[in-house]
This record gives C-alpha cells, sequence and structure tokens, in this order.
C-alpha cells in the first residue's frame, strides 16, 4: 500500500471536470484507489464519493493505493493533479 499528499491547485479544486478526469485516470488501474481529506477516505473511482469530499483550491488531500500497480496509479494521479488537471 503506498500514499502520497498532494495539494490541489487549480481553480475549482476537485469538482466537476477534473474530478471526472481524476476518477477517469483512476479507473485505468487495477489498485484499489482512496482519496482521503480529513479522516473521510472515499472511493476514488467514485464519482459521488469524490464530488462529496468538498475538495477546494488549496486542500491538502492523500491518495492511497494498494495493488499490483499502485505505484504507477499514483504517480500517474499526483501529474494529473500537479499539471492542474490539463492531458
Amino acid at each position: 500500500m503506498l500514499t502520497k499528499e498532494v495539494t490541489i491547485n487549480n481553480q475549482v479544486g476537485l469538482h466537476a471536470r477534473p474530478a471526472t478526469f481524476f476518477i477517469q485516470k483512476a479507473n485505468e488501474f487495477k489498485s484499489n484507489i482512496w482519496i482521503e481529506k480529513d479522516d473521510r477516505k472515499v472511493n476514488a473511482k467514485s464519482l459521488l464519493g469524490v464530488l462529496s469530499l468538498g475538495i477546494v483550491k488549496g486542500t491538502a488531500v492523500k491518495i492511497i493505493a494498494d495493488g499490483s500497480d499502485e505505484k504507477d496509479a499514483i504517480n500517474t494521479l499526483e501529474n494529473l493533479i500537479l499539471s492542474d488537471f490539463t492531458e
């Protein structure tokens, strides 16, 4: 199991379009992936779960992955966040 803390810096946070990009990317991996904010952990492959966290610009979140491709999952999702969700 791997964990990485990152800060969301894009204008709208992790809402609507950026959340959709994040979830689509998370679904490319076999590993179980969660995103955690303030001791609340949700499935990173669930749109409702991710949106329920109310992640706004400047929020630090943890990405947690567990599985055969956990390292690739963490790195890919971190890079997506650091790129402000541009493909």
